[in-house]
This record gives structure tokens, sequence and C-alpha cells, in this order.
């Protein structure tokens, strides 16, 4: 399977770009690939291959730290890689680039929603953008056939070479996709100024479309709370798109900067005695507790849209802020645990929150489907030679044979870390991972 030249057929904007990474060190356990758009690039690798066994040999050698350099530019990437007995061979594989045409409509789709580009700019590839240019006929990620082996070594398939290059790059592409869209034929600094130019000029032509309708003024003027173009029912951008977007329009004046603690509450102990059922105390407790929440989300800190918690969790919240023990009794009881009950459940809200709650106390049954997924990964997130035994002990639930230590699937499909504690009772044992070896090699005692 020779790509060759042909395989490259990309044009324009390419400059020369190309980017060397430096050789990664051994790996144990776990898996090649976190993010969905790492996965998909296994999967095409896995899909195409014919040899199961090459690509088992080819795990071994990025597991061991024998793929080179990864030197990556368009429509190819390219690593020595060196065999248990020391011989090198150097290995490529190449995929197909964009052609100009096809990076200018994928520059408009990436142009039309500002979560695109912030995204793409916190090194996540959106989901969204990959749906839209697959409907207008643009593949960013790899499918069956789409990486093409070159070997020295004269294989005509995958070799174990060319698939521990491709188990490396699955790494790199974790850390930053646009690895992905270098290979497509675009680099970073290229990509960011085509958006850049695209989004002045359409800002251009807007600002001149809406000055000629409002009598060549260039003010329209703003109806109301809408936000609507009086007399041209044009909206305008939300705000949170205006501040995804901040690193490629013109720039926006700086958030003002939140105080650097919160507020103290005003103090309750006066000479008038509180109303029946009003404890002062407990009431300065919230009113700090709702300064603090209030100056995370104007750091930042905290999402704005969360779901409301219920009252319950919000107990398991409040108490996770080491309040009095009074306090912390009183969560308890008002929450319908014992402290013990109380104790593992803030163990499980600091090591992920409302999901890390739920997964302790809620029983998720998975459907047919996501089980059948969730024992895939189960099989394939050790080597042969370091899987642990593994029995089912519940609805979403594993326990390694032997010991104290458990692993459970929540509904997002993260895996989280269990021990039995000495009065028997299964504690959280570290936080949540994608993949089941990391989150087994990551748990805390209790």
């Amino acid at each position: 399977m020779r790509g060759g030249d042909g395989m490259r057929g990309g044009d324009g904007m390419r400059g020369g770009d190309e980017r060397t990474f430096a050789a990664l060190p051994p790996v144990r356990g776990g898996a090649f690939a976190r993010t969905w758009w790492g996965r998909a690039w296994l999967k095409a690798l896995e899909d195409t291959a014919l040899d199961a066994q090459q690509l088992k040999a080819g795990r071994r050698h990025a597991r061991a730290g024998a793929v080179g350099a990864v030197s990556v530019r368009p429509g190819r990437v390219t690593a020595v890689v060196q065999d248990r007995d020391g011989t090198a061979y150097r290995g490529d594989v190449l995929f197909q680039e964009l052609s100009g045409e096809e990076w200018d409509r994928l520059v408009d789709l990436a142009v039309d929603s500002a979560g695109h580009i912030a995204a793409l700019l916190d090194r996540e590839m959106p989901p969204h953008l990959v749906e839209d240019a697959a409907a207008v006929g643009l593949e960013l990620l790899p499918g069956i056939g789409d990486l093409e082996p070159e070997c020295d070594c004269e294989a005509w398939d995958h070799c174990p070479h060319t698939a521990a290059l491709c188990y490396q790059v699955a790494r790199l592409l974790d850390e930053d996709p646009f690895v992905l869209l270098l290979l497509r034929g675009r680099g970073e600094r290229a990509l960011i100024e085509a958006l850049q130019e695209r989004s002045a000029a359409r800002a251009t032509a807007e600002e001149e479309a809406r000055g000629s309708r409002s009598g060549g003024s260039g003010r329209p003027s703003v109806s109301g709370a809408s936000g609507a173009t009086a007399g041209t029912g044009v909206s305008g951008v939300s705000a949170y798109e205006a501040f995804a977007a901040r690193d490629i329009l013109p720039p926006l004046p700086a958030p003002p900067v939140p105080p650097t603690a919160p507020g103290e509450p005003p103090s309750l102990d006066t000479e008038v005695p509180p109303e029946p059922g009003i404890d002062p105390e407990a009431l300065e407790f919230l009113v700090a507790d709702a300064a603090a929440r209030a100056r995370r989300l104007l750091s930042g800190a905290a999402p704005l849209g969360a779901p409301a918690l219920t009252a319950a969790q919000d107990a398991v919240r409040l108490a996770a802020g080491s309040p009095a023990p009074w306090i912390a009794a009183r969560l308890a009881e008002g929450s319908g645990r014992d402290r013990p009950a109380l104790d593992r459940a803030v163990r499980a809200w600091r090591f992920g929150g409302a999901a890390g709650l739920a997964v302790l106390e809620e029983e998720w049954v998975p459907g047919p489907e996501a089980l059948r997924r969730a024992e895939t990964r189960l099989a394939e997130s050790w080597d042969d030679s370091d899987r642990p035994a593994l029995h089912s002990s519940g609805p979403a639930r594993w326990t390694v044979t032997g010991t104290t230590t458990q692993l459970r699937l929540g509904p997002d499909g993260r895996w989280w870390p269990y021990r039995k504690a000495q009065d028997g009772a299964w504690t959280p044992a570290g936080p949540p991972e994608q993949d089941p070896a990391a989150a087994l090699s990551g748990a805390e005692g209790p």
C-alpha cells in the first residue's frame, strides 16, 4: 500500500510547514489516546491493518519508547523506529491533504462559529466542526484506508514500525489537534492568519452593508434589548461568541479584575434576637459560601449555566468546604446521611463533583451497547501480560479479583477507581479517567 506523492494533493498556504516532536518516553499501561479525535485516528489504523499481530507488535514498540523523533508535515508523518535487536527502520504514514478550495470551505465553516475557533485555540477538536465539515464533504478525521504506510522493512501493509508511529501520533494528537490539521495541509500559524483575514473581511462587509441600509452613516441604531439593527431585522453577535473569538477579532475591552478574595459577610451578632428557627452562625456560613461562589463565577473558575443541585447534592458541596464540625453534622443529618456516608460523599465530590457523587450513590445500569463498549475498553487497555483479573460485581462495576480495588463506569464513559475501606464500604479512590488502566493506576488509599 504505497501512497507516494499521489497522496499529497493540497495547494496554497503550505509554506513548508513542518513540526518535529521529540521522542516520547516509554509508557506502561493505559490507552494511547485519551481524546475522541485521538481514538478516531487509532480506529482508522486498526480498521485498516490486516494483521492484528503487527498492530500488537507496534503497540509494544510504542510503549517501549522505540519510536524516535516524529516529523509532521502536510500529507506525511515520519519517524525512525527501532526493533528489539536495535535495527532501525524509517517509517512513514501518508495522509490525504485537503485542496485549497476545500480549505477555503473549512475556514468559512470555522468563522461561522466562534465556538469552533475558541475550541481549536484551547487545543480541542470541536465535534460540531467535524460534523459540519463532513456535511459539506470535508473529512477531517481519517477513515478506513486513509493512513497509507511506507517503511524501510518493505512490508506491503502496516508493519510494527508504521503501527508504532501511528500509536505515537495518537499521543501527539491528544495534546494538540493542530497536528491533524497540519497533516491535512495547514500549519497552525497559517490557519489562524486565514481565520483572522476571513473574520476581518466578513466584519467589514457586514458593517458596510449595515451602513448603507442606515443611510450611509455607518452607525446603525440598535433597538431596545433585542440587539437587532433597527429596520433590518439583523441580529447582533452574542457576547459569549464575541468573547470566545477574542483572539481573532478586534480587541475587546479587558474584563474587570475580580476581587482578590470574597467579601466578608455582615456580622449577624446584634442585640436583636433572631427570629424563631434562624441560626445566625449557620446563616453567616451560607452568606460566606455565596460570596465565594460569586467570586469564582466572576473569575471564570466556575462554569456559567451549570445544572441546579438538589438539596442532598448541595449539602455535600457545602461539606466539601471543610466547615466547622457542628455544621458538617447538621449537613449530614439534613441530607439523610450519617457522618461516614457524608465523608465518602465529600471524597467523591472532591474527585468529581456531582458526577462523582452520582457514581458513589446511584446505581447506573448501562444498556447493551454501553456495556459492550465498556468490556471492549477493559480488554484493550492492558497488554496481555499486564491485564488484571476483573470480575463483574454489579451493574457498571468490576472488581480486581483478590484485591480491595474496584472500577466503576459512569454514564459519561469515564472510569472511577474505588477501594474497600476497613468498615467494608466502597470508597472513591481517585479522579475519573477515560482509560480504565489509568484510573486503576491512579487509585489512592481510602
